[in-house]
């Protein structure tokens, strides 16, 4: 029996259905159904966690089938693929089959693969909290300290000092302090930066840094949504509202009264549910789509955002009452690149999380990789760093170090760059005396030059007017004589 989690993906398409086990396979234990008579034969034989179905089926559509497979095996995590994405379909999908998410075509293997990893875990921790639910009933007082240990050990994971990775003098820590400082009181937060930079996260540590950290923290991507839908999730919805709305729906703020409401990607809203969103701030109060009353709710908003919202508000794109009723506080968190020295303690903190999720374990990474990962961009941030390593924890055969070989093409073949370049950037120039600050500034400069120039020292004291002798002694006070230069390795295709 396979130790990866099992899946299953139904789609009448043959080539797309090779296509998805063989780019899956190596993290899943992946079922294959070109039919929905087929799918269900391995439903009742297979213990299956997730279902990816095609919307268009030439039997029965995606959605019909997952209506019946909720009905039948209501655990299972349920998702649609789909080239279309027709608002009606998302409505009926979400409300009728229950869909944990829609997939649009044409998908990419790594977003694919961490949507799958967040099924699983959605799908385990549900039984983990059914098994809680039969607790309570059994022993209330032991299921009531089991809850509470978990909320504080949850407020510990995401502390500002345990929770967030960094290094000493990394930029995290200037955000971290603003983080603390806002934490406490019950204003709106805007967290701005690139996506996968950590804002969820960041949003996660002002809720359990706050008075309201016993309470519900939830999350909306508001920019998956369309109007009608996002306002249904927000604010709820009354039977009859709409086609599909077969049954009320409490809306999130209803769902976080007490608690924090964090809205993913704000920018991303239409002008028109800017004024809702807008009222609702304003009065304290939500009216469910089809509802004719107003329910109050008291709940502390944290929005993120990758745009500048400024520049929206300049271009009339979004609303300034609006932003200014969000923007209680902005704190802005700094692309994975300008954090360079955070890159090693981050990926050692992946691979240990990553190594209890898919249950296999490795040691850590070889000091060429660490390098290697170190000189890497990342366009996508930390997110694309949990990918990576999770990639290369599946891909090892052993339980040793991680190594270059494991690593996707494109990272492999990265160019390396000076490690102190990398990590020392960032240097305080604020703290110390004059003599200590210019010290500092003159380390950097040398430094700089050093790297840009290759460490030819001839050229470099030419280019700072210094003799060789009198750079040589410079480079042994700063300590700069003792950096290796890492050389690129070529890298075989």
């Amino acid at each position: 029996m396979s130790e990866l989690p099992p899946i299953l993906v139904v789609d009448d398409e043959v080539r797309s259905l090779e296509a998805i086990r063989r780019i899956l396979s190596e993290e899943f234990d992946v079922h294959i159904a070109s039919d929905t008579i087929k799918a269900k034969q391995i439903l009742e034989t297979e213990q299956i966690e997730v279902i990816l179905c095609d919307q268009r089926m030439p039997d029965v559509s995606g959605i019909e089938f997952l209506k019946s497979v909720r009905q039948r095996w209501p655990e299972i995590v349920r998702m649609i693929i789909s080239g279309y994405t027709d608002a009606h379909d998302i409505i009926d999908g979400i409300n009728e089959a229950g869909i944990y998410q829609y997939i649009t075509k044409p998908w990419h293997p790594q977003s694919l693969s961490l949507v799958l990893h967040n099924a699983i875990q959605l799908f385990r921790l549900q039984r983990e909290n059914d098994l809680l639910a039969v607790e309570m009933r059994l022993a209330p007082s032991t299921a009531a300290r089991v809850v509470n240990e978990r909320k504080q050990a949850l407020r510990k994971d995401y502390d500002f000092d345990d929770g967030i990775i960094r290094r000493p003098n990394s930029p995290m820590n200037a955000v971290c302090a603003s983080l603390r400082q806002v934490a406490p009181y019950d204003i709106p937060v805007i967290l701005t930066g690139e996506s996968g930079t950590g804002k969820e996260l960041a949003a996660r540590a002002l809720h359990y840094g706050s008075l309201r950290w016993n309470k519900p923290f939830v999350v909306e991507n508001c920019g998956a949504l369309p109007d009608q839908l996002l306002e249904s999730e927000l604010f709820g919805h009354k039977r009859g509202a709409f086609t599909g709305a077969v049954e009320d729906h409490q809306g999130l703020f209803e769902r976080a009264n007490g608690g924090t409401v964090f809205l993913d990607e704000i920018g991303e809203i239409s002008p028109a549910f800017q004024v809702k969103l807008l009222r609702v701030l304003q009065e304290q109060e939500v009216r469910p789509l089809g509802g004719s009353r107003t329910r109050k709710v008291d709940v502390r908003v944290i929005a993120a955002t990758n745009r500048k919202l400024e520049d929206e508000v300049r271009a009339g794109r979004f609303r300034a009452d609006l932003y200014y009723r969000l923007a209680g506080a902005l704190i802005h968190l700094p692309p994975l690149r300008e954090r360079r020295g955070d890159v090693s303690l981050l990926a050692e903190a992946i691979l240990a999380q990553a190594g209890k999720k898919l249950g296999k374990v490795a040691t850590g990474f070889t000091q060429s990789a660490l390098e290697r990962l170190g000189s890497y961009p990342w366009p996508g941030n930390v997110r694309e760093l949990q990918n990576e390593v999770q990639h290369m924890l599946v891909k090892a055969s052993g339980t040793g170090l991680l190594g270059i070989e494991l690593m996707s093409r494109t990272i492999a073949a990265t160019n390396q760059v000076d490690p102190v370049a990398a990590t020392d950037n960032s240097a305080d120039l604020t703290a110390g005396t004059l003599r200590d600050r210019i010290d500092a500034l003159e380390a950097n400069i040398i430094r700089d030059a050093l790297v840009r120039l290759h460490w030819n020292k001839s050229r470099t004291a030419d280019e700072l007017g210094l003799s060789r002798v009198g750079l040589r002694a410079k480079m042994e006070r700063y300590g700069l004589e003792k950096i290796l230069v890492l050389k690129p390795k070529r890298i075989q295709a």
